[in-house]
């Protein structure tokens, strides 16, 4: 048997006026997802335990059958595994963003244009990190260039009481009531925008009229991760698919091998046909039990209000990856099950997480049922719900729901 969980990041959503007050699951074309669920099990699950944010780090390690509320330790120390830094029990890892900043001379007068920097490359991205580091490193703190704008800062002898707030939490807010209390977090952020205002990546990307990544923006602390070793703890080799430094630094800390594919973006123009080759590799001929299979294009339209992308990113899922994947199964006879769900819902409304439960499916090739479409609706009709959304993978490897 076969186990795979394909996890669109973010894909659950609200009823949306101008969708005639459906969700995207509503309106997406998923007619593969759906196939798949009129055949399974579809339900709710809780993958943010109540005494936790709702951030991709707590919810994909219940999703990957982990309870946060034991061995959480930070969003960035997951991070910085996955970049290859190998911390000290002492350290504190800390998600540094490049993002854009308005202009205004007073930081605190500043708008959070884009939490991103226009998704920057990675390249242009690490010459920027590179001058952070330049200019602001020393032993205290040093900078480490990870993807696109997602990169770590690790300070040694740091704190973790720092009460850090997400910059897609704030997206075209003023940023004064979000910058940090602490002084020595708050300068460096400050002292990034000099650094990185007028330097010459940032001048060229301004004359291509893209977005600037004028600013370093700090947050996610956390000690050195405490996970659990995934085969020894559920019976299977696993493999963690994914362009976002925050799932491989999951499947590393677990033990897993992280399948770096070429192209793969985290976005809805991600590089599908690697992600799905790479996932029939390790299932049909590198002897792995378990995938995890992360596409995160649905959170990043989320993220920025795109309804459409949304959408389109769903509708990817279902063609790209979920149809040529179950055939490729089947054409090998191989028996698997298959959990297909979000992480988080991330709605287009709030354009940032939310702790709400989310819907799952599950189909057994081995064991059909008389289900029906995947929606957070019938989700929610069905009277199934998992209140530990981390005994979920458990569910699906013993076939117990």
């Amino acid at each position: 048997m076969k186990y795979i969980i394909v996890l669109g990041d973010g894909m659950a959503d609200l009823n949306i006026d101008s969708l005639g007050n459906k969700t995207i699951l509503d309106v997406a074309n998923k007619p593969n997802i759906d196939s798949l669920a009129k055949k399974g099990i579809v339900g709710m699950a809780r993958t943010v335990p109540k005494e936790l944010k709702p951030g991709s780090d707590v919810a994909n390690l219940a999703v990957m059958g982990y309870n946060p509320l034991e061995c959480y330790t930070g969003r960035s120390p997951l991070e910085a595994v996955s970049i290859g830094i190998k911390m000290k029990d002492t350290d504190v890892a800390i998600r540094c963003n490049l993002v854009t900043l308005s202009d205004e001379n007073n930081i605190s007068d500043k708008t959070m244009i884009d939490y991103s920097a226009g998704e920057i490359s990675s390249e242009e991205a690490k010459l920027l990190i590179e001058a952070v580091e330049e200019g602001l490193g020393d032993d205290e703190f040093k900078f480490y260039p990870g993807i696109s704008y997602r990169h770590c800062l690790i300070w040694d002898q740091g704190k973790t009481d720092l009460e850090l707030t997400p910059p897609h939490d704030i997206s075209d807010k003023i940023i004064g009531e979000y910058l940090p209390k602490d002084k020595q977090i708050y300068a460096l952020m400050e002292k990034s925008y000099e650094i990185l205002k007028d330097h010459p990546v940032n001048l060229k990307r301004i004359s291509q009229g893209k977005n600037p990544a004028n600013s370093i923006w700090l947050w996610g602390e956390g000690t050195k991760p405490n996970v659990a070793n995934f085969e020894a703890k559920n019976g299977i080799k696993g493999a963690v698919i994914s362009a976002v430094d925050l799932i491989k630094g999951i499947g590393i800390s677990a033990g897993m091998e992280s399948i770096d594919v070429e192209g793969a973006t985290g976005t809805v123009d991600t590089n599908y046909k690697g992600k799905l080759e790479a996932a029939k590799k390790a299932l049909l001929h590198d002897g792995d039990d378990f995938v995890y299979l992360h596409l995160e294009g649905p959170d990043e339209c989320g993220h920025h209000g795109d309804i459409d992308g949304k959408i389109l990113a769903v509708e990817r899922i279902d063609e790209k990856i979920v149809a040529p994947l179950c055939k490729a199964l089947n054409e090998a006879n191989e028996d698997f099950a298959m959990l297909i769900m979000p992480d988080h819902p991330t709605p287009i409304a709030t354009k940032t997480h939310s702790s709400d439960p989310v819907p799952f499916l599950i189909y057994r090739s081995n064991d059909e049922k008389n289900g029906t479409v995947y929606n957070e609706k019938e989700a929610e009709n069905s009277n199934i719900f998992i209140e530990d959304g981390y005994t979920l993978l458990e569910k699906l490897i013993k076939n117990t729901l």
